[in-house]
């Protein structure tokens, strides 16, 4: 029974964090929203690649549902 329970251990471990290395995406931007003039900064996690590009395409749209435009995306870093 041992010899099987620490290779699904070891199987489950690894799955897991791997799945914690791709979901770790931050995306520093900064935006705006109009009538009247309102500036935002904040970050966001994004999924998917931690590109600039990734993040433009999720955070216009996610920004978009609460009326804001993205300005610009600063930076992104994993971890």
């Amino acid at each position: 029974m041992t010899r099987f329970l620490i290779p699904v251990l070891a199987a489950t471990t690894l799955l897991a964090a791997t799945a914690q290395a791709q979901a770790a995406c931050s995306a520093e931007y900064k935006a705006k929203r109009d009538n009247p003039l309102e500036l935002f900064y904040d970050v966001a996690q994004v999924s998917g690649p931690c590109t600039v590009e990734n993040a433009t395409a999720q955070l216009q749209t996610m920004l978009a549902r609460q009326g804001l435009t993205l300005l610009k995306v600063l930076s992104v870093s994993e971890g």
